[in-house]
């Protein structure tokens, strides 16, 4: 991860731990998410099938496949989260599999 993209995330963290502690107004903090996700090259740059993607990300194998096929488009959160997948995938799956510990 280079320097510039470190720091844009250190910043990021900051600013939703003012946010948190009611320290900045999270009104006037904007995200941008694009229009369109590719699903499909987000699972085959992680060299994930369908299924395997599905099962460790937890997504149903019905609306992964509707995603892909351009029958549904992903919106709000999965959006967002698919984002995060494709940039970081691994820290997906420590807080997935974190949280599951957390359940037990």
């Amino acid at each position: 991860m280079s320097k510039r993209a470190s720091d844009k995330i250190a910043a990021g963290v900051r600013d939703a731990i003012a946010i948190a502690r009611g320290q900045a107004d999270g009104a006037s903090y904007r995200v941008h998410v694009p229009a369109d996700v590719d699903v499909g090259r987000i699972r085959r740059k992680l060299k994930l099938s369908q299924s395997e993607f599905a099962a460790r990300f937890g997504i149903a194998p019905g609306t992964l496949r509707g995603w892909e096929q351009k029958r549904k488009r992903p919106e709000g959160p999965p959006r967002v989260l698919l984002m995060v997948m494709e940039r970081e995938p691994d820290a997906v799956q420590r807080a997935i599999r974190d949280s599951a510990r957390r359940a037990t």
